[in-house]
């Protein structure tokens, strides 16, 4: 087993960095599907971009490379020990390597541990067949998506459709729901894995397994096969779109599993996944180690390259920004950063509420992103640098507005109330970047100018100090008190309501 660590690598490497043929075909079919022009093309123009960079770069696809979790199926007598050991031998040497980020964080005291290894990461499941070979599949699943995770506990009322029972059509109405609340926090269009049954613990399990299915399958079941079409059939009918900006495509794939529960408890689980699907698997010889086939790599899928956001027509803004500037702004403008911005996320966030700013930020651009960075001789380098969710830093995004002067505030998912009334009394705008788009955005960082609380918050956490040209963002909350994420819910729940009546008798 010397090849068992290289053969992990590769995979993790392969995982991060290149999508797998079906979820490209999904992607290029969504693109076929939204108006030329419309924000939700731009955005899937973007990611195409950002898909074809990736594998050509070997890069991060999205700068949240998740939880690592392996599904591992060995032959008896395998030392399940020594397989262990080297999966996490190469979990670092792909984090040292700029393939994975610094995800693995102490609960208690924040602390990064800068390898992604420490208690209960990686997630790597084992399980024994009688084969003679080992099959190892990977999954990277992002904290944004995660987040979007819902389970539910029948029978229950839900927003728009009303109650749901112990039955296939209150499992129909959950699933429904679920694509509902994901809005465009977990970087829409998505992916869901469903769950019906198990307990609280092995229902979530279940329903990231069934992420794992290629998208071309046919589920076995009758009942479940007619499910998964009624939701793929209906579920776009929401008109969330790419990003949460509306559109014609919410949901690319959906896949539903069933599992013997108590007779006191029916829970259905949702594991729902970004656009950026990055699971991949290979089985392996078990006398060497060495990769013997691919699990995810069944024909070819060509996406075309396209200029995204950055076409013309867009408003170049560079810091300091005025006032006057920002108050020219409306929802739906794409807007070009020139110049320096800073990125901040949770810790900073909270920082900066009792303690005074690093640098200088009246007027200026904070980016809400927890990028990959590698160090040499010369410096600092990014080599993935898309949004993160900025709803986490609502409790304290008007605070900082106020305080600081800020103009522009760029995310993903949209900020709430108490933000969008910020941005009206200061002056100030929200911008929404193409989430999980890691290597387009980093192409656009010409340099990294310092950092701040690198020592203190970890790489992710830290305030970076970007020098960037033609950074592409569009606007979705405005200086007028109009939000585009707030239009889209609104819509999205009336169009929910329409599914209240039972289907599945």
């Amino acid at each position: 087993m010397e090849l068992f660590k290289q053969s992990m690598l590769e995979l993790i490497i392969d995982t991060s960095t290149n999508l797998p043929p079906d979820v490209r075909r999904a992607i290029a079919r969504a693109q076929l599907r939204e108006e030329v022009g419309s924000r939700a093309a731009l955005a899937l123009g973007t990611i195409a971009d950002n898909i074809i960079s990736a594998e050509t770069d070997q890069g991060p696809i999205c700068q949240d490379t998740g939880m690592p979790t392996f599904e591992v199926h060995t032959p008896v007598n395998c030392n399940q020990l020594a397989l262990e050991r080297d999966m996490k031998e190469a979990v670092a040497e792909a984090t040292r390597l700029g393939k994975l980020r610094t995800n693995s964080v102490d609960s208690l005291t924040g602390t990064n541990s800068g390898d992604n290894l420490g208690p209960g990461t990686p997630v790597i499941h084992f399980r024994q067949w009688e084969r003679d070979d080992i099959e190892v599949r990977l999954i990277l699943k992002g904290g944004g998506c995660e987040n979007k995770n819902i389970q539910y506990s029948l029978p229950t009322e839900l927003e728009g459709v009303g109650k749901a029972g112990r039955d296939l059509d209150g499992v129909r109405k959950c699933v429904m729901h679920a694509v509902y609340q994901a809005q465009g926090y977990g970087c829409s269009a998505g992916f869901i894995g469903v769950s019906i049954g198990g307990d609280r613990t092995s229902g979530y399990q279940h329903a990231k397994e069934q992420l794992f299915r290629p998208l071309d399958d046919v589920n076995p079941n009758a009942q479940l096969r007619e499910l998964e079409q009624y939701v793929m059939d209906n579920a776009n009918e929401l008109g969330i779109g790419t990003m949460g900006f509306g559109g014609a495509v919410t949901l690319m794939g959906c896949k539903i599993g069933v599992q013997n529960r108590l007779p006191a408890s029916f829970f259905v689980s949702v594991a729902y996944n970004c656009w950026a699907f990055r699971r991949q698997g290979v089985t392996v010889d078990a006398e060497t180690g060495a990769i013997t086939s691919w699990l995810y790599k069944d024909g070819d899928a060509k996406l075309a390259k396209s200029p995204g956001m950055a076409g013309e027509g867009a408003i170049v803004l560079k810091a300091p920004i005025s006032e006057e500037q920002i108050r020219a702004l409306k929802v739906g403008d794409v807007v070009l950063i020139d110049g320096e911005m800073h990125t901040g996320r949770d810790a900073l966030h909270k920082y900066l509420i009792d303690h005074n700013a690093p640098v200088e930020l009246d007027g200026g651009v904070l980016y809400h992103c927890g990028p990959v960075m590698l160090h040499d001789e010369s410096g600092w380098h990014v080599k993935a640098a898309g949004p993160t969710t900025s709803s986490r830093e609502e409790p304290y995004q008007a605070d900082i507005i106020h305080k600081f002067g800020l103009r522009v505030v760029i995310g993903k998912g949209g900020m709430g109330a108490r933000t969008l009334d910020a941005l009206s009394e200061h002056g100030a705008v929200y911008l929404n970047a193409i989430g999980g788009a890691a290597q387009y955005y980093a192409h656009c960082v010409s340099e990294v100018s310092d950092v701040h609380f690198i020592d203190e918050f970890g790489i992710p956490e830290a305030m970076w100090h970007l020098q960037v040209k033609g950074f592409p963002a569009i606007v979705t909350m405005d200086a007028h008190g109009n939000s585009l994420h707030a239009d889209v819910l609104n819509s999205s729940k009336k169009k929910l309501e329409v599914f209240v009546e039972p289907v599945f008798q």
